[in-house]
């Protein structure tokens, strides 16, 4: 009997009970604060997981997505980088966050169905904070352009996302072929020359003796973390972690109050084949110490995988998208813990100026000590 799919509406805008202004989440708190009186509302609702709950992935896909929470929301599409976001309340033009490109926002977004996410990690550093991390980092850059350093003098350039990720967890089991490599010393004999005579000498070298070898692994995976968005590079994504996953919260509107979030890009069976690839390099690690001895070849792995299930969640990242010579560059926060990571652009005038500059003392220092050996 199939389950009739939940879809539920939601809304990131909530409105102070004084003065009928916008509440923000305040990151760090488990309140809501107005900008303009200073009311502040706790989040009853924000309490410690006891139980977190997964979604089992082959009834999942089997029943096609039949029976999964899912939330109506509006975004606002990027023609450009083609990321697609939530609005902010009341504006009817923007920048995209992701690339930096105008938003023209005509007729309020489109409304998109998906699935809701099931918990959470709030904002734990504020844009202050962040700033302040951001322009350390900024400061730190060899040859950045004079625009860039100018670029952090506004904390506004700074958005706060939630970006969206699927976690994995599945038991695996791997057959391998492979061979084990054992060192062993031996004495070997050699001819050298000493004293213009040819002499026999021995010495001691350490060799392999390889063997051929199969056998079975068992590894149990949790949490597998998978970004299930386009729109970031994962190599700096990826430097973002670690992240504090065993705070996560229960999905709460309340907390994306003043805050703006990405919908997936990734969809649930693409994300957990991505998912894979992480848990290859633990799998191998696992039969590297099945195989022992001093040295391993891995010829062949076949891995079945059982009790696959996911959830969708939420993680922080403060974001900057920033224009130099027709070239996006990024700049991320983790939300939870100030790491900075990013793409940085290079001067090219700063790194010619550099260069000549190395060359005219190269230069001044060559005649210099040309001038003081022809006086002397």
């Amino acid at each position: 009997m199939e389950v009739e799919e939940k879809i539920q509406a939601t809304s990131n805008q909530l409105d102070c009970r004084e003065c009928g202004a916008l509440l923000k989440y305040a990151p760090g708190t488990a309140h809501l604060k107005c900008e303009y009186c200073g009311c502040a509302n706790e989040i009853t609702e924000a309490a410690a997981i006891t139980i977190v709950e997964e979604i089992d992935f082959e009834k999942f896909l089997n029943e096609n997505s039949a029976g999964v929470e899912k939330q109506e929301i509006s975004t606002v599409k990027c023609g450009n980088c083609g990321a697609s976001s939530t609005l902010k309340p009341n504006i009817t033009s923007d920048s995209c966050p992701f690339c930096a490109s105008p938003i023209v926002v005509t007729g309020g977004g489109t409304a998109t169905s998906i699935i809701k996410p099931k918990y959470l990690l709030p904002f734990k550093v504020d844009q202050k904070s962040a700033f302040t991390e951001f322009k350390k980092w900024v400061g730190g850059l060899w040859f950045a352009p004079n625009d860039l350093k100018h670029y952090v003098d506004n904390a506004d350039k700074l958005n706060g996302m939630y970006i969206p990720y699927w976690t994995y967890d599945s038991k695996t089991f791997s057959s391998y072929t492979g061979q084990r490599g054992d060192n062993y010393q031996t004495t070997e004999t050699y001819t050298a020359v000493e004293n213009g005579k040819s002499v026999t000498r021995t010495r001691t070298v350490t060799k392999i003796r390889w063997i051929p070898v199969s056998g079975t692994v068992y590894n149990d995976f949790d949490d597998v973390l998978v970004l299930a968005s386009n729109s970031l590079p994962e190599k700096y994504t990826n430097a973002l972690e670690p992240w504090d996953i065993e705070n996560l919260t229960d999905y709460n509107d309340k907390f994306l109050s003043g805050f703006r979030t990405e919908s997936y890009q990734v969809d649930v069976k693409t994300g957990f084949e991505k998912s894979k690839v992480i848990m290859e390099a633990g799998i191998r690690s696992s039969i590297c110490s099945d195989i022992g001895g001093d040295h391993q070849r891995i010829s062949s792995v076949d891995t079945q995988y059982n009790d696959i299930t996911f959830k969708h969640i939420l993680l922080p990242v403060w974001l900057s998208a920033y224009r130099y010579s027709e070239k996006v560059y990024r700049f991320m926060i983790n939300g939870r813990t100030g790491e900075v990571q990013g793409e940085r652009p290079y001067s090219a005038i700063k790194i010619t100026l550099a260069i000549l500059a190395v060359i005219a003392i190269g230069v001044s220092v060559y005649f210099g000590i040309t001038m003081y050996n022809e006086s002397h």
